[in-house]
């Protein structure tokens, strides 16, 4: 019995699988007619089993049969079209678009491109004209230039790779500039030279303080990365070359005479003047550390006691010399021996009392 049923169940399964066969087969008969039929006219093509046939050997497993992947670009749909053609052509979309984009993107790089011819007539006449306001500026005064715009500018120069003539123009530009103040300095009389000269050096390093934050982005991505420098020294540099050490054996003489004639020129230019020069080149201290110790501390060597009746002489003459230029200490005829040390500590004491 149990032979008997598996014997029909058998059967009913065979008979179904050769129903399933033969329906597939119908299937497969009409999508291949249908796609027949929407072949364009004298459109000539081989049979699809002979393409599946003349497949490259490469193409196919290890059995000489095709792929997957290319059986199921063959197989049609109940529509009489080839399965994977809707998919083919959205590749062939995306590719024309991703080329599309590629060129826009490359039409749009190449627009943008700036060229050294472009860098000369349109990008450094703007820096120049910039950085002539900025070295003849003085003090307080409003100049009508747009930082934002030199600083795109100096931005998009670096980013095309003209940082290097960009540099050597700066150098050019500020050292000419630099050469006129030093002829105007030699030109000068002595009784205006250590005016002309403390303004010189003031106009300029005010300049330096636009300057180089202008040119901050050549200075981080070319001066500094390649060169090793910084902007700002061989700014500083340039103006000890061309200007300080050509005058400093003249201007130093000058110096020394104003500074044993209390008040021929005024306090502030000769800080300025000595401290300026301490800056550009310390070693300039060793021609005058006498001068450069009134207004830079640490110069000379620590006082020591025996010199110390030698300091109290110097203070005395200092009040002599004050005295005789019209200065005087008041009239001290009411004041008592004491009296100010006295005040001194009942002040501190009642302040310390009232502190507690």
């Amino acid at each position: 019995m149990e032979e008997e049923s598996m014997e029909e169940e058998g059967g009913s399964s065979s008979s179904y699988e050769a129903m399933m066969d033969d329906q597939n087969h119908n299937n497969w008969e009409a999508g291949v007619d249908g796609y027949r039929q929407q072949r364009p006219a004298g459109h000539a093509q081989a049979p699809l089993g002979d393409r599946a046939l003349q497949l490259p050997a490469d193409r196919k497993g290890h059995r000489g049969q095709p792929q997957e992947e290319e059986e199921a670009q063959m197989v049609p749909e109940a529509n009489g079209l080839m399965k994977g053609c809707d998919s083919a052509g959205a590749a062939g979309k995306g590719g024309a678009v991703a080329a599309a984009t590629i060129n826009t993107s490359t039409s749009k790089f190449l627009m943008n491109v700036i060229t050294i011819e472009d860098y000369k007539s349109t990008y450094w006449p703007k820096l120049d004209g910039a950085i002539d306001q900025l070295l003849t500026q003085s003090p307080g005064d409003y100049i009508p230039i747009s930082y934002e715009q030199i600083y795109s500018c100096v931005y998009k120069c670096v980013c095309q790779q003209h940082s290097e003539q960009m540099y050597s123009d700066l150098i050019k530009k500020i050292t000419n500039h630099l050469e006129r103040v030093s002829k105007e300095l030699q030109a000068s009389p002595p009784d205006l030279y250590i005016e002309r000269f403390n303004i010189a050096l003031g106009q300029y390093m005010g300049a330096l303080q636009s300057i180089v934050p202008l040119f901050i982005y050549m200075n981080k991505f070319y001066i500094e990365t390649k060169l090793n420098r910084d902007l700002k020294d061989d700014l500083i540099k340039l103006f000890t070359e061309h200007v300080a050490e050509k005058h400093i054996y003249s201007l130093m003489p000058l110096l020394l005479e104003a500074q044993s004639t209390p008040f021929q020129i005024t306090p502030s230019t000769m800080a300025n003047i000595v401290k300026g020069l301490y800056t550009l080149r310390p070693e300039w201290v060793q021609m005058a550390p006498a001068l450069f110790s009134k207004f830079i501390p640490n110069i000379l060597p620590p006082a020591v006691e025996s010199e110390l009746q030698e300091y109290a002489a110097q203070d005395q003459k200092l009040q002599r010399e004050l005295m005789q230029n019209g200065f005087t200490r008041g009239d001290q005829s009411r004041k008592r021996a004491g009296e100010e040390l006295t005040y001194n500590g009942s002040s501190a004491c009642a302040s310390s009392r009232g502190y507690r």
